[in-house]
């Protein structure tokens, strides 16, 4: 059991009280922007209000896990105020506690709470968004348009013509559905025909078949070339249907992975969603380090909103540093790795330069 000494537990406890501060403005703001997007969403539809209600409290934990690092940022910023006005860092090296000390306390307060947010709230807040995108499904126009991913492979039920398609196929290669089994029933699900093919083209939506075969219940099987067989879905939709990870907790991330493993669909996205869980409570012990390198080597005399200001604007280029290096890794310009890790290297020799003389200070 780890004990704190008195001064320690002085400084983290005022660390974590400003943390809960500013947790609690961001909770706000985003129960407030989540509700009016619900209520929009609901405009046409009569629902009693507890609805959106609901589904803003089942969506509101999973925004706040991605503005995390932005939250640690600014609590950071303003915890180091709060020490100046009081005059307490002066007060702290005075009794021999330098701001080094204080710097490594509220970092090694950050990596656990860093652990603690990635164990447990993420995983809540992932089957929170998987029930609240559930709710959602229902009064969506688009929820006769399903796809699944399964060790059978992948699973899509369209809905179009008058007519309900179930296709099956064993794995994807590229743009192409690989043996694939197509089930067309009517509205009533009488099964009309049955196409069977090796190979599929999806890339957009009318699928060519080159050489399928085709069974019905009052004919003898067919083969046909140059089939094509208009669908809702292209490769880009089926690629988009499986990228929102954040309703998935660990344990449903590594067995869908093994899913699209079996059935060679592309895991890039899923092994970047992985990679920035497994980095998250290090990109917010740096975002804290930063915050307080940079609060350490600037005047404190300036109104609260400047300091605001410069912690959002700094938010901001971080968020765009992250997204870029994102979108090349996902795109596989650049190994995912690299795309992960990199801004995190970057922000840690920003901070470095920063802690250089920050006991002078």
């Amino acid at each position: 059991m780890i004990y704190l000494k008195v001064y320690q537990q002085y400084i983290v406890n005022n660390f974590l009280n400003t943390l809960g501060k500013i947790f609690a403005i961001f909770f706000s703001l985003a129960f407030v922007l989540s509700i009016f997007e619900e209520i929009s969403f609901f405009k046409d539809i009569e629902i009693s209000f507890l609805v959106p209600f609901l589904l803003t409290l089942l969506n509101v934990p999973s925004v706040l896990y991605e503005i995390f690092p932005f939250i640690f940022l600014i609590s950071t910023q303003f915890f180091f105020i709060k020490l100046a006005d009081r005059h307490e860092l002066i007060a702290f090296k005075n009794f021999g506690l330098d701001n080094t000390k204080v710097l490594k306390l509220i970092s090694f307060t950050t990596l656990l709470m860093g652990i603690f947010i990635v164990v447990v709230f993420y995983n809540v807040s992932a089957s929170m968004k998987f029930l609240y995108l559930e709710i959602k499904n229902e009064y969506t126009k688009d929820n006769k348009y399903l796809a699944a991913v399964t060790e059978n492979g992948l699973w899509i039920k369209d809905e179009i013509n008058k007519n309900i398609n179930i296709v099956n196929a064993e794995k994807i290669d590229e743009n192409k559905l690989i043996n694939v089994d197509i089930l067309q029933f009517d509205k009533n699900f009488t099964l009309l025909q049955i196409i069977n093919a090796n190979e599929v083209d999806i890339t957009n939506n009318i699928w060519h078949i080159d050489s399928a075969i085709l069974s019905k219940y009052d004919s003898l099987e067919k083969s046909l070339n140059n089939l094509k067989f208009q669908t809702n879905f292209d490769y880009e939709k089926i690629n988009n249907l499986f990228s929102n990870f954040s309703s998935l907790n660990m344990l449903e991330l590594n067995k869908i992975k093994k899913d699209y493993d079996a059935m060679n669909y592309s895991t890039t996205e899923i092994n970047s969603h992985i990679q920035k869980i497994f980095s998250y409570p290090i990109y917010l012990m740096i975002m804290t380090i930063l915050s307080a390198t940079i609060m350490m080597n600037i005047k404190y005399d300036k109104p609260k909103v400047v300091h605001l200001i410069f912690g959002i604007l700094l938010s901001v280029i971080i968020y765009y540093i992250h997204y870029f290096l994102g979108v090349l890794g996902k795109s596989e310009t650049i190994p995912i790795t690299v795309s992960i890790w990199m801004p995190l290297i970057l922000l840690t020799i920003i901070s470095s330069i920063g802690l250089i003389r920050i006991n002078e200070k």
